[in-house]
């Protein structure tokens, strides 16, 4: 996994999906299209200065690997400050900051594969799987897709003319159920939440004794959760069902700012000294108590990989070198990964004088 960097690329397009969502596509220099090459189910991390603080997100890229572009789609959250300034400041022409591709809610595509996949997603959850349902429906000509989306009403669905299309391009190999959950429907199977019951019969009914090769879970916890039961009573496998975790940006440690050039790293007493290797380049800084070495670093003034700080994104996915450290949530890596002794370093807290961080290994 290639270290991520930021870019500043122009919005080509803007286009309002539903009332409180737009997909924003960016123009890519053809210098920058290798950096900007993605998988489908991976996301961008944008960056912009708002209300004076620097703010990051992560947004799922929707489109497919055919598309042509590089978009991605920003659902409006109450209070959301970088949400809310998407949609409703950012027009065509605007620059912003983004994070080359990121994200392994991905799967190899097999052009000669007849595969049979899954997606069950709500809400916003739809992004990712949009960008997987395009990219198989064009690279695997034998494969099929069935869909389970869950929103509130009609009104609420993202992309609904985008799968309209693709169900009349690619006949028969797409199935999309809407199950809505405050809107009635003629069949009552799909009134509803996407619970384990609805989640089984439907699943039985699209695929009947048919083998799901691959299973995409994206959406709310509890959705997740019930698809998983749902899915695990169907005889899936847990290595064909990929789930995507989504989580706000974590706030700085209370009375502390992780910003570059603030007084706080004069009037924290350091605990341990961090070295991190960066793009060839070995950096060493500081840690407080209590402290990841993320912020730390960021207190030194360091650029380093992060994007949600909340252990689900995997950015800041590095190789401990020497020392010990105390992950304090982990979302994102795998067993195999801890064991080859990775760490998220957002959620590492040092646990020794002196710990040793390479991001280049990662």
């Amino acid at each position: 996994m290639s270290t991520p960097h930021f870019h500043r690329l122009t919005v080509a397009d803007l286009r309002r999906e539903t009332k409180d969502a737009v997909s924003i596509a960016f123009a890519v220099p053809p210098e920058l299209a290798q950096a900007y090459a993605f998988e489908p189910g991976q996301y961008l991390t944008l960056r912009a200065t708002l209300a004076g603080e620097e703010e990051r997100r992560s947004y799922s890229i929707c489109s497919g690997l055919d598309d042509g572009e590089l978009r991605v789609a920003v659902k409006k959250v109450d209070g959301g400050i970088f949400s809310t300034h998407v949609n409703s400041a950012v027009r065509p022409g605007d620059s912003i900051e983004v994070m080359t591709p990121m994200g392994r809610f991905t799967v190899p595509l097999e052009p000669r594969a007849a595969h049979a996949y899954l997606g069950i997603a709500c809400g916003s959850g739809i992004t990712p799987v949009m960008s997987h349902i395009k990219s198989i429906l064009s690279r695997e000509k034998q494969s099929r897709f069935v869909l389970l989306y869950g929103n509130r009403s009609s009104r609420d669905i993202m992309f609904k003319e985008a799968l309209e299309d693709l169900k009349d391009k690619h006949l028969g190999r797409l199935a999309v159920h809407h199950v809505l959950s405050r809107e009635a429907q003629d069949l009552p199977l799909l009134h509803g939440r996407l619970d384990v019951e609805r989640i089984t019969t439907l699943v039985r009914a699209s695929l009947p004794e048919t083998k799901i090769d691959h299973a995409f879970l994206c959406g709310p916890q509890g959705m997740m959760e019930a698809a998983q039961i749902a899915l695990a009573e169907s005889s899936v496998s847990g290595e064909r069902i990929h789930v995507e975790l989504f989580t706000p940006a974590a706030p700085p440690p209370a009375g502390r700012r992780s910003r570059t050039g603030t007084s706080a790293s004069e009037a924290l007493e350091a605990i341990a000294t961090a070295t991190v290797r960066l793009d060839g380049v070995t950096h060493s800084f500081p840690v407080a108590a209590d402290e990841g070495v993320i912020d730390a670093g960021l207190r030194a003034g360091l650029e380093l990989p992060f994007s949600c700080k909340g252990g689900m994104c995997c950015t800041c996915r590095a190789k401990l070198v020497s020392g010990t450290v105390k992950m304090m949530r982990n979302y994102s890596l795998e067993t195999w990964e801890m064991e080859k002794g990775y760490v998220l370093a957002c959620q590492s807290r040092p646990t020794s004088a002196a710990v040793s961080l390479d991001f280049d290994e990662a």
